[in-house]
């Protein structure tokens, strides 16, 4: 698959920032910079109070000139949970005609130039999911990741994966590929995660739904700028929702 190939396949990367104000610049430019004719960035912010928002904004204006609409700004006023972000992000992109629909962190944390091999990937297999997985063959983490960290995130996709019976190895990835027609199927404002949890849910009900995912190998960074968002309570969401599912399966 050839980025020719791809070129005119419409795909939105969703990109929800909050206090992201010192690393989006880079971001929009690498992911405006990828060979993909039909790429469009779609920044979600939640009022940054680090003036986020008004930057997305500028670098809006700086990469839709020539009439191409290359980039928008969907600026929420409520902070609610990183999973609301996204519903909102990604509603908006399938309603505009994306064909399909990327997760990105604002980070750095996920490899751009690895976004042209999940839309081949999905193109070519028809699946509803491509997951930017960390934990199949070749996949890695960043050294500077705590051993603890480490371990806590393996042991998450292990307790998901466990208590909902998938497969998907890397089931707490925040770096994934979806098709429309699996978004429309899953029906995204149904959704009741909020926080990290979103991630794991959006996945689960995909399958349930019937669509296909494939893994394919990255290696996930340290972000350099700024803080982590993730906190107690969002820890405390992401092992309840697993259960919650599970049982909502069962009586189903």
């Amino acid at each position: 698959m050839t980025y020719e190939t791809l070129g005119g396949v419409g795909v939105t990367i969703v990109m929800p920032t909050y206090n992201e104000a010192a690393n989006l610049p880079r971001m929009a430019e690498a992911v405006l910079q990828l060979p993909l004719d039909g790429l469009h960035l779609k920044v979600v912010d939640d009022s940054s109070p680090d003036g986020t928002g008004r930057i997305a904004d500028e670098l809006a204006e700086k990469y839709n000139g020539d009439g191409q609409r290359r980039m928008s700004v969907l600026h929420r006023t409520e902070k609610d949970g990183l999973g609301r972000a996204y519903v909102a992000g990604m509603s908006a992109a399938v309603d505009e005609g994306a064909e399909y629909v990327v997760q990105m962190d604002a980070d750095g944390s996920h490899p751009v130039e690895a976004v042209p091999r999940m839309l081949g990937t999905a193109v070519a297999s028809g699946v509803g999911l491509v997951i930017g997985s960390r934990y199949v063959e070749g996949g890695s983490l960043d050294e500077d990741w705590g051993a603890h960290r480490v371990l806590l995130s393996r042991f998450a996709n292990r307790y998901a994966r466990t208590v909902l019976g998938t497969k998907i190895r890397d089931i707490t990835a925040g770096f994934n590929l979806w098709s429309a027609q699996a978004l429309r199927d899953v029906d995204l404002h149904s959704l009741d995660s909020a926080g990290y949890s979103f991630q794991v849910e959006l996945k689960y009900k995909a399958v349930r739904a019937g669509h296909s995912a494939v893994e394919i190998p990255i290696r996930f960074e340290e972000r350099t700028e700024g803080v982590s968002k993730m906190n107690l309570s969002t820890q405390i969401e992401s092992a309840l929702v697993p259960l919650r599912l599970r049982l909502r399966n069962r009586s189903s």
